[in-house]
């Protein structure tokens, strides 16, 4: 695999970084779907089913309230494996 280096505007690597992060991806590769995609060969690019972060990532830390660790009270594991 060939290396790259070339500049980009602050704006478009926030948005870049923002992009990644949401999609679970590193920056090089959203770039390389992203210009497999621009230059008509998605099939050039590994598609990957979005992981199940990406696919409810709105659903993280949604709730509010009760233990931050149930760890930590040994009351939650009361019963814990057994049959």
């Amino acid at each position: 695999m060939n290396t790259w280096t070339f500049k980009l505007p602050v704006s478009l690597d926030e948005s870049l970084n923002e992009a990644s992060q949401r999609a679970q991806l590193t920056k090089s590769e959203l770039v390389r779907r992203a210009l497999a995609a621009y230059l008509g060969r998605e099939n050039a690019v590994e598609s990957r089913a979005p992981s199940a972060l990406v696919q409810a990532g709105d659903l993280v830390a949604c709730f509010e309230g009760g233990s931050a660790d149930l760890s930590c009270n040994l009351r939650h594991l009361d019963g814990f494996g057994q049959a």
